[in-house]
């Protein structure tokens, strides 16, 4: 007789084997697998084992037959289900075979069907049209198939019923799918809603181009939380969501508006090279590339460009991408860029900061006074505010002082920059002082608390580009040399626009030159404007993508360009 073993605490009526190594849990289930067999029965593995008792032998086959029975009952069941199941995919079998005799054609005694994208549907209620998308959403219950189709102007709420939801391709229909639907536009019943107030009975569709169902199908490859790395492979397919799209739609509005702001300021656009022979912000964060035989280099800013205009074309601006090689993988940093770039002469500092206010104040006006544009900044941004104005001046000098004061540190940094750290390996934090480069998380912290968005100016000379207009701390007296230069920072963003007074001085161009150790032949052209007729003048430029990731609430600009870039991202 074979002895079956028992362990209260450590065995498993699933897997257990009954044996010593891989003991049952319960003496019913070992009494149900093994009748006749001996048993040996322990509460922990600590115990040993021993024979069950008489009253526990008699109540464990009690429970066995218990057991015997529910196990019944579980096959019964699994075989009634797998029975159902069988008979259920032989009914789908045999209607999918009976819908591929089902052929659709256009009844021509309707009335002809009215080509339209689905913005322009309103006009076309109680009318046939006919629409071509893609299939957005896919819902169907019993005989009536809900699709939502998209067109890029909008989406369609469409119902298929009847035989036009008895065809193969409707059975078989799966997202992304490209199709046309012809049928009567109404006007949902009271009570419901759908996208623009109606939807379309369809007696006529087709597919254009089938997607891929099973694996894969649009929702296996990509949804909301798919990796990040994932969905920057397939930024492609994230372009199809709904957030998505309207950011990009919004971005489309934003520039639109910049440009009515900029025009009615009398600003004009040009369209500046972005293969250059001369840096702007600092060789080392230059994209450099061979120009049949010559060095070359993705542009870092339009701005030289532009003031080689303004004597020609009075006051301009450019929107072209810029390239920076820089290591960055913050939220707000990009290695290409939207560059929206401004140039204007005869004016002075408070003019310059004047006019940035102005644009971009009267460039949200226009968003939200649209009624497309505005439902879009609700949609992605609900609690947006339009900036008050007169937006805060804080100087460089003066946003020191309030970081110390509001024990907003910064990491010690050795002669090499490499950051200081303590004995127990922490980083060490010190005060900002007049001199240091006020970092982006200072400076982001800063602009929360405040909450509004804030002019910081007058940065140190040797903080900032050769080619900034320098006055010394207080007019006419010795001391450090700033800049008469800005960054507009806004709440959750931090800098998204950086401008500055120009050199106009042709000698004082030639020494900058000098002091950054930057060879004056290349730039022959700029040193020109010094030359014929210089004038006092400044100029700024914007991020298109932080402008709108501050608009839309977006945590990353990443967000906010069509295919971004970033160090090691150039796909797809």
């Amino acid at each position: 007789m074979s002895t079956i073993f028992i362990d209260e605490a450590a065995g498993s009526d699933t897997t257990g084997q009954g044996t010593k190594e891989a003991p049952y849990q319960s003496l019913a289930y070992g009494v149900y697998k093994h009748e006749t067999a001996a048993f040996q029965i322990r509460k922990s593995p600590e115990a040993e084992y021993d024979e069950p008792t008489q009253s526990a032998l008699k109540k464990a086959k009690k429970n066995a037959s218990g057991i015997e029975k529910k196990l019944k009952k579980q096959e019964e069941l699994a075989e009634r289900e797998a029975k159902e199941q069988g008979e259920e995919r032989e009914r789908k079998e045999r209607q999918l075979e009976e819908s591929k005799k089902i052929v659709l054609e256009e009844d021509a005694s309707l009335p002809k069907a009215v080509k339209s994208k689905i913005a322009h549907l309103e006009g076309h209620r109680s009318k046939r049209v006919r629409v071509f998308g893609w299939v957005h959403r896919l819902r169907q219950q019993k005989d009536i198939i809900f699709l939502v189709v998209r067109d890029g102007t909008g989406y369609l709420q469409t119902i298929l019923s009847g035989r036009v939801a008895q065809t193969y391709h409707a059975l078989t229909l799966t997202l992304e799918s490209s199709v046309e639907v012809v049928g009567t536009l109404q006007k949902v019943p009271e009570g419901k809603t759908a996208p623009g107030g109606h939807e379309l009975i369809v007696d006529y569709w087709r597919i254009m181009g089938a997607a891929p169902g099973a694996e894969d199908a649009f929702t296996n490859r990509l949804n909301e939380k798919s990796d990040p790395s994932i969905q920057a492979d397939l930024r492609h397919l994230v372009l199809r969501g709904e957030t998505a799209s309207s950011v990009l739609r919004l971005r489309s509005y934003l520039l639109s508006a910049f440009r009515e702001s900029l025009t009615s300021e009398n600003l004009i656009e040009v369209t500046p090279p972005c293969l250059v022979q001369t840096q702007v912000e600092g060789g080392a964060t230059l994209f450099k590339l061979d120009y049949y035989g010559q060095p070359a280099f993705l542009t870092q800013s339009s701005q030289l460009y532009l003031e080689t205009c303004l004597p020609s074309l009075g006051d301009v601006f450019c929107v072209q991408e810029s390239f920076r090689a820089e290591n960055s993988h913050t939220r707000r940093h990009l290695s290409e860029y939207t560059h929206l770039e401004g140039e204007l002469a005869f004016i002075d500092f408070n003019d310059l900061m004047a006019h940035i206010e102005e644009f971009i104040c009267k460039t949200v006006d226009i968003l939200l006074a649209n009624p497309t544009s505005a439902a879009l900044v609700k949609q992605l941004n609900p609690n947006f505010q339009p900036p008050a104005r007169p937006f805060l001046r804080m100087s460089y000098v003066e946003a020191i002082k309030w970081l110390n004061e509001h024990g907003i540190q910064h990491p010690d940094e050795d002669a090499e920059g490499n950051p200081i750290k303590d004995e127990k390996g922490q980083v060490v934090l010190v005060d900002h002082k007049v001199g240091d480069d006020i970092a982006e998380a200072a400076e982001r912290q800063m602009t929360d608390i405040i909450g509004t968005p804030i002019f910081l100016h007058g940065f140190p000379a040797e903080l900032k580009a050769f080619y900034m207009k320098k006055v010394p701390a207080e007019p006419g007296t010795p001391g450090p040399m700033f800049t008469e230069s800005c960054d507009l920072l806004m709440p959750n963003v931090g800098e998204i626009v950086g401008g500055s007074m120009r050199i106009a001085d042709m000698d004082e161009l030639l020494a900058a030159y000098k002091r950054e150790g930057i060879d004056p032949e290349p730039y022959y052209w700029f040193t020109d404007q010094r030359k014929y007729g210089t004038c006092e003048h400044g100029g700024y430029g914007l991020g298109v993508e932080r402008f709108l990731a501050w608009l839309a609430n977006r945590y990353t600009v990443r967000e906010c360009s069509l295919y971004p870039r970033w160090p090691g991202r150039a796909t797809p």
